[in-house]
């Protein structure tokens, strides 16, 4: 073996062993170990000895063992320091490092809370140290060991417990350092201390601290991995890019190719902030519905409070005035009774009073006083054999008309501003005035001669007597009538009653529409609109001469119409059950409108109040 090996010049040995000596030599003088027995140089191992480059080798090796030794020795004899000096620092009760350490008077330490908790639980008296048996008389007073209580503090700073380290520096083999980083290439963790003296050349990669450093290296060569193969999706190392599988592949540094994925993943990211953003308008406009819902049913609820309030305030008085019409009536029809009953008495007591007069005269034995008797009292007489039948008059029953008048008229002011079609949609605050049914008369004025329409003005038909109208302009030449009231703006309701027979038609006007021809049929112009039941009880609407049928077949005696007239609406309803919406024309209202009907041969129309 000695004899395959290179021969050195005599020069270059003395220089590279002197070198090596000087190492050795500094390295003990740092350790100031120097002088200690342990690394005398043995006998053996002499400089003047012939062969004394070999002894010097061993000698060098014998220093290198024992300076191993003695640093392996050095942190074991740390170490143990370090367990039998927590040792003295442990709790006998918890076997715990100290918690505020108290001190009784025999000297043993305790924590405050173990050994109050201890003699707090004891069955019977008397206090004793829990170590030694110690006896007191008293209960002893507990005060805090300052200087132990330093100590401890001073303790667990230098010696953390287990597990508050995270990951510890690898070469602080005394005591847990944590480590701020970790080197790849030496493949050890550094504390703060060791990264300042670590060195600072590019293949000593250093990341976070990290104990897998397994994943960070390639496993078929266990070098760090370094590049980044596009083709295979995969880090490698350098031997992997030069004579590996990865050979001639499109590879890039593993920090150029980090850096193109997170370009990657800013993209994604601004992408997601984009759509987070959108996702939270879309949460915040939820959000904002969502409340405005809760403000709309709260405020929905306080109104429908109110309103039945209202209803309840208004019942009883409609119930007031109803009861106080039926007492009127009822005291009213008493005092007629009560004057009717006084006077039949007294002509009750007039009769008996002449019968027995007329008893006497039929049972005197005078001839000549009966005679004369019956001949003075024979307009008496016969007055008592005539009663008046108008005397005892039929009063009859309480006038249960004018009460139900009276009830109804009430519950139709109670039901303004409450019932309306529901397919009317309207706001709570511009109220419908479905009170112009209330106001709303035919004029008899634009009534043609072949209709009739009714000592109240509210119908209108064309199978009773027609009356003898003089001829004005205002007249129409067919069977129409137009309202007395004019519509120039706001919203209005009213209903008709149509009878089932014959054809009809309902609707608005402009006022000046003409009165003579065809044209003058409500329809058949620019300036009507309406609503028109055939014969075979077919819907059908018309403007302008424009008829549109509607898939409706009539199923109601009852119509409503609607006028929005600054919305420019007309709309027709069904008032069955539910309630039917016909047609709705939308028009830009220029003049006022009024009411118009038309009636066919056995129609008739008539306005109703609303309920």
């Amino acid at each position: 073996m000695h004899g395959s090996r290179r021969r050195i010049k005599s020069g270059d040995t003395r220089s590279y062993w002197s070198s090596v000596l000087n190492l050795v030599h500094r390295a003990l003088t740092y350790n100031s170990l120097v002088e200690d027995p342990v690394f005398k140089v043995p006998p053996e191992c002499s400089l003047q000895k012939p062969n004394r480059w070999t002894a010097l080798g061993q000698c060098f090796c014998f220093w290198c063992q024992r300076f191993v030794a003695q640093r392996r020795i050095l942190g074991l004899v740390s170490v143990m320091a370090t367990v039998d000096f927590r040792d003295e620092l442990t709790c006998s009760i918890c076997t715990d490092i100290y918690k505020d350490p108290v001190t009784l008077t025999c000297g043993h330490s305790f924590c405050l809370v173990c050994i109050t908790r201890t003699w707090d639980n004891l069955d019977f008296g008397g206090y004793s140290c829990p170590e030694c048996r110690q006896p007191f008389p008293t209960e002893p007073q507990l005060k805090r060991n300052l200087r132990l209580c330093n100590i401890v503090e001073r303790f667990l700073t230098s010696y953390p417990e287990e597990g508050e380290v995270g990951i510890p520096c690898t070469h602080c083999i005394h005591s847990p350092v944590p480590a701020i980083k970790t080197c790849l290439h030496c493949e050890a963790s550094l504390c703060e201390n060791h990264l300042r003296v670590h060195s600072k050349s590019m293949e000593h990669i250093l990341t976070e601290p990290t104990l897998s450093l397994g994943n960070r290296k390639c496993s078929v060569h266990m070098e760090i991995l370094k590049y980044y193969c596009e083709e295979d999706v995969s880090c490698i190392c350098v031997s992997c890019r030069l004579d590996g599988e990865h050979r001639g592949h499109q590879v890039e540094p593993l920090k150029e190719a980090a850096e193109k994925r997170k370009e990657k993943f800013r993209n994604i990211l601004e992408k997601l902030t984009s759509q987070r953003e959108e996702t939270e308008k879309k949460v915040q406009n939820l959000q904002e519905q969502k409340r405005e819902l809760e403000e709309n049913a709260a405020d929905g609820t306080e109104r429908v409070t109110t309103l039945v309030r209202d209803i309840k305030e208004q019942l009883e008085t409609l119930e007031k005035r109803v009861l106080r019409e039926i007492s009127r009536q009822k005291q009213q029809t008493v005092v007629q009774v009560s004057e009717l009953i006084q006077k039949l008495e007294t002509k009750r007591d007039n009769l008996s009073r002449k019968m027995a007069d007329i008893l006497d005269l039929c049972n005197t034995n005078d001839p000549l006083s009966a005679l004369q008797g019956m001949i003075s009292d024979t307009d008496d007489y016969y007055n008592a054999e005539e009663i008046e039948d108008g005397t005892v008059c039929d009063l009859g029953d309480i006038d249960e008309g004018l009460v139900l008048v009276t009830l109804h008229s009430g519950l139709a002011g109670i039901g303004i501003g409450v019932r309306r079609p529901p397919c009317i949609q309207e706001s709570l605050d511009s109220p419908l005035d479905v009170s112009t049914s209330l106001d709303m008369l035919l004029d008899i004025n634009t009534a043609s001669s072949n209709v009739s329409v009714s000592g109240d003005l509210k119908t209108v038909s064309r199978s009773g007597p027609k009356p003898i109208s003089p001829e004005t302009l205002q007249r129409f030449e067919y069977n129409q009538v137009l309202g007395t009231r004019s519509f120039s703006s706001g919203r209005h309701y009213w209903e008709v009653e149509v009878s089932k027979a014959g054809r009809w038609i309902i609707g608005m006007v402009y006022p000046n529409i003409i009165r003579r021809g065809s044209p003058s049929w409500i329809g058949q112009n620019d300036l009507s609109w309406g609503l028109w039941r055939s014969y075979i009880n077919q819907y059908s609407v018309i403007h302008d001469s424009n008829v549109v049928q509607l898939p409706y077949l009539a199923c109601s005696q009852r119509l409503g119409v609607f006028l929005d007239y600054e919305a420019g609406k007309l709309s027709f309803y069904e008032l069955c059950d539910p309630v039917r919406h016909l047609h709705t024309f939308t028009v830009t209202f220029t003049q006022p409108l009024y009411a118009g009907i038309g009636v066919g041969k056995n129609a008739w129309v008539r306005i109703v109040y609303t309920e």
